[in-house]
Formats: structure tokens, sequence, C-alpha cells
């Protein structure tokens, strides 16, 4: 091998190193995609007010069936005019102008309205439901308000929604300059609603996708209830590294003791942290991931049950198999063929 070559190969070999680093993030949304449904232009003209109640859970979807979707969050932007906004939880109502933009978690009631006082008679279900070409009309013919708004949802199974990880309320303002490519993203998703041109429905899907994400890192820059779960966790630089090092290697024979020392603490104030910011045990969120992990993959059709136990870290297909149906309530096989209806705990 002549010098030419060997500095090639060291520098492909450096490349590859590199890749292989995985944040938790990155990891979370490549396992669990986020689709987007519901979406709609709200045309809305004073007086006018609509609601987002509080809904249960939907519960995990089997491998082979096409499940209702499960909403995620609900996001919202104001391309035009002025609103208020009532969130559950928090004492006032909220002003919105043209530009601000917000996500919101299953499980979070809000009202819009042209004002704080005006109660609501609509639902946002009730709304996608009136959509005519993904354009929907309410309120009294008064001064006029346009929103962009939809779901997401994850389309494939989960065992726990990204909504237990991250806060129930993230509102981005116009004004913020960390913003402009989450506003961007949702004046393009926008547009594809609006144009219904061939492949839309695609390009919407992806952007959705994009758009949470931008929404999170907005969110996260922004330095607002950073102290809250896994965002916390995820940005301590002692869980943070326990974390990266867990979904950089998901088949490592992860103890309490290798974490601790990962985070560079003691075995007893590493797992009381990580209770305390996480609300479960180290190796519980561990086993849970694999789990996770292995889902996606048993999905691929693929793969031998024994190549998928060892992909999260079990040796023998009988260990993997114990602790799957321990987690998931349905033993490999039983999840491959759809026969699993799924559990509502989660």
């Amino acid at each position: 091998m002549d010098e030419n070559c060997s500095g090639v190969l060291e520098c492909c070999l450096f490349v590859q190193k590199v890749e292989v680093k995985l944040d938790p993030i990155t990891d979370i949304f490549r396992t669990m995609h986020v689709t987007a449904f519901g979406l709609h232009r709200l045309e809305a003209t004073a007086p006018w007010g609509v609601k987002q109640e509080n809904q249960a859970e939907a519960r995990v979807a089997p491998s082979g069936k096409k499940a209702s979707p499960t909403d995620l969050a609900h996001f919202a932007m104001l391309s035009r005019g002025n609103c208020w906004l009532s969130v559950e939880g928090i004492a006032e109502a909220i002003p919105l102008t043209g530009g601000d933009c917000f996500l919101l978690a299953k499980g979070t009631s809000i009202v819009l309205s042209d004002g704080p006082r005006t109660r609501p008679r609509w639902n946002f279900r009730e709304i996608g439901a009136m959509a005519n070409g993904n354009v929907a009309h309410c309120g009294g013919g008064g001064a006029p308000t346009t929103i962009v708004c939809g779901s997401l949802s994850f389309d494939r199974a989960s065992l726990k929604p990204v909504t237990q990880l991250l806060p129930s309320f993230i509102l981005m303002k116009a004004d913020e300059a960390r913003t402009i490519a989450l506003h961007n993203t949702v004046q393009a998703l926008a547009s594809e609603m609006a144009e219904q041109a061939p492949g839309s429905e695609v390009v919407a899907t992806r952007l959705a996708e994009v758009l949470f994400i931008q929404v999170l890192r907005a969110h996260i820059a922004s330095g607002s209830e950073r102290s809250k779960g896994w965002l916390r966790a995820v940005f301590d630089p002692q869980m943070g590294a326990a974390l990266t090092a867990v979904h950089e290697s998901i088949s490592t024979p992860w103890t309490v003791e290798s974490l601790a020392g990962t985070a560079g603490m003691s075995r007893s104030a590493f797992a009381a942290r990580f209770k305390e910011l996480l609300g479960q045990a180290p190796l519980e969120y561990v086993t849970e991931w694999r789990m996770q992990k292995a889902m996606q993959l048993l999905q691929q059709r693929d793969k031998k049950l024994i190549d998928v136990a060892k992909s999260v870290g079990y040796e023998s297909d009988a260990a993997f198999s114990k602790a799957f149906k321990r987690v998931v309530g349905a033993n490999p096989g039983e999840y491959v063929k759809g026969s699993y209806q799924g559990r509502g705990d989660f």
C-alpha cells in the first residue's frame, strides 16, 4: 500500500469513528419516526374560540396492524392577525401575534380565541372535520386570523411516548432569532397544504418531523424549563454522559456501577439523581430502550430472533424473549404476528 492510500485509509477510519457517536435525541427520532396528520389552515373571524381538550393516551399498536394515529403533539402557528391562547395550568391567557408558534403535548387542554373572554364554540377535531381542501372557516365575520395547525404522531409502535420526556407546552415567539428556521419550515408546510401538488403528503410528513425537531432545538436553546425531566438529564454533564453512552451502545451489558462510572459519580448518588430526573431506575430505562429498539428490528421481519437479541444486549433468544414479554406484554412471535392488541398502561 502506497503512502497516499494509507493516508486515505486513515482518514476514512477517522471519519467512521466520528460517525459512530450518537446522541440520545438523534437516537429517539431515528427509532420513533414522527409523521403529520390532520394538517389544515384555520381562517377565523371574530368572534371565535376553539378548544383542544385533554385526551386519553392511545394504546401501543402491534406490528402488522394499521392503527389509528396516536397523537404525539399538536402544533399551531399564527400566520396572520392576533389571538389569545389559554393553557391548562397557566393562570393568565397569552397574547399571540403573527409568526408565534407553539407545540402542545397530548393531554394538555388549551383554548384559542379572538379575545381572552371569548368562550370556545368549537374544538379542533370539529374544525379539522369541517376543513374543505385543508382550509377550515369559523367565526362571526369580524377581524380575520389565520392559523396553520395540525397534529404529529408516531408511525411506529412505542412503549413510552416522547411526550412523557418533553414539556407539555412549548411557545416560540416570532421575535426570537432562534426561531427563523422553524418559521420557514411552518411556512413551507402551509404552502404544501394549500397547493396539494403531487407528493404533497410525503413532503408535509417530512416537514412535520423537521418541525418537531426544530421546536425542540429552539426550546433547548432558549434555556427555558431545561431544569425538568429528560431534557435536563440529556444536557446535564453527568447524566448526559450516561444517557449518551446507553444510546451509543445499547448492547453493552450495562450495570448501575458502569453507568455511574461513565457519569463520574458514585453508584448511590447516580441512581438517586437518575431516578429524580427521569422517574425510573437506570436499568429500567436501559431495558425499556432495548425493547424499543427490538420492536423496531422485529418490524423489519428479516431478522433472526437471536440477531435481534444480541443487537440489544442479550446473549440468548430465551433471555431476550422473557424480557420482551415482561416489558411489552407479548412474546416477540406474538408481537410480529400482530395478535397482540396492546396495553393501556404506557
